[in-house]
C-alpha cells in the first residue's frame, strides 16, 4: 500500500474555485487502477489535509501523471494555494479494529 498525505492551505479568495477542482480530481481518483481511498480533513487553524491510498507504487505514479491531475496541480500551485506539503509513505504493517 502506498499512501499520500497531501497537507495544504487555501488562499481566502480560492474556496469556491477550488472545491469545483477539488470535487472533479476526487470523482476522478475514484476510477484510477489501483486506487483504494481518499479522505479529507480541515482543521480549525484552516490546514487541509488529504490522505490517498493505493495498492501500489505503479498505481499511485499513474495518478500522479494523469493529465487532468497534472492540470489541477498546476493550477492550485498558481491559483489555490497559499502552502503545501506533499509525503509518500509505504505501509509497513496495518491493525486494524472494528467494535461488534
Amino acid at each position: 500500500m502506498h499512501i499520500i498525505i497531501f497537507r495544504n492551505r487555501l488562499k481566502p479568495d480560492a474556496v469556491a474555485d477550488y472545491t469545483g477542482w477539488a470535487d472533479r480530481m476526487s470523482a476522478l481518483a475514484r476510477t484510477m487502477p489501483g486506487y483504494v481511498s481518499h479522505k479529507g480533513f480541515t482543521a480549525a487553524d484552516g490546514e487541509r489535509v488529504t490522505i490517498v491510498e493505493f495498492e501500489s507504487e505503479e498505481a499511485m505514479r499513474g495518478w500522479a501523471t494523469h493529465p487532468e491531475h497534472v492540470a489541477a496541480k498546476q493550477k492550485g500551485r498558481a491559483e489555490f494555494y497559499t502552502e503545501y506539503s506533499l509525503q509518500i509513505c509505504t505501509e509497513q504493517r496495518a491493525t486494524r479494529f472494528t467494535a461488534d
